[in-house]
């Protein structure tokens, strides 16, 4: 069972969860040395190197999907244009062609760098909150999707999606040490992210595969 992480904060409370989880212990061996960024691990999930993983949304379109995704109500922080010369992130997918259809221009910055940066500046548009100004909805910028082991990651993804979960203390810590972010701003911003795929981030990935149809986007493939 080969699974892929992204490695930002936002996924925290899953990191949190899936040392608990009753799962073999090569599946967990597995996580620890597979975690990368977005774009990266679409082309893993693409190519089956792995058999499930939060990817970027717009690389699970066509995919087997479970009900957990990294969801932003409004802003959503770590997903943000600077008001600088138009330049896309390497490491993201999804937000590259939100920003298309938002039409807003600017550098691409995702994850850590995105928050760190937010956190120290004020020239930035955050994406999610256009997204919500625009169509009063929510947006998964990422989905829990799977190649194999159907039955596991829908109880898996159920389960977390129930779970109420508070990050220990020493777990602060390591994350602020690791990514220069205080314990206390890393806090603020998990509030920010949901995880449950109900009915409203549903019809907002409606909205978003049609928006990419009809700005004619090219969704990740294997080739």
């Amino acid at each position: 069972m080969r699974f892929g992480k992204i490695n930002y904060l936002n996924l925290a409370p899953f990191d949190v969860f899936i040392k608990k989880y009753p799962l073999p212990s090569t599946f967990k061996l597995f996580l620890n040395h597979h975690k990368s960024y977005p774009s990266k691990l679409n082309k893993e999930f693409l190519f089956r190197r792995i058999d499930a993983g939060f990817i970027s949304s717009i690389a699970g379109m066509n995919a087997k999907k479970t009900k957990s995704a990294i969801i932003s109500y409004g802003e959503v922080w770590s997903v943000i244009a600077i008001k600088r010369e138009s330049k896309l992130d390497y490491q993201s997918a999804s937000s590259n062609a939100l920003s298309r259809i938002l039409k807003i221009d600017g550098e691409i910055l995702i994850g850590d760098r995105a928050l760190r940066y937010k956190l120290k500046n004020n020239d930035y548009i955050d994406l999610g909150e256009e997204w919500w100004k625009k169509h009063h909805l929510p947006f998964a910028f990422g989905l829990l999707c799977y190649n194999k082991h159907r039955d596991l990651y829908l109880k898996l993804s159920t389960s977390f999606n129930q779970k109420n979960i508070k990050i220990p203390q020493y777990l602060l810590e390591n994350y602020e040490k690791d990514s220069q972010i205080k314990k206390q701003d890393i806090k603020k911003y998990l509030t920010k992210i949901h995880y449950k795929v109900s009915n409203k981030p549903k019809i907002a990935l409606m909205r978003f595969y049609r928006s990419i149809r009809l700005n004619r986007i090219k969704i990740p493939t294997r080739f």
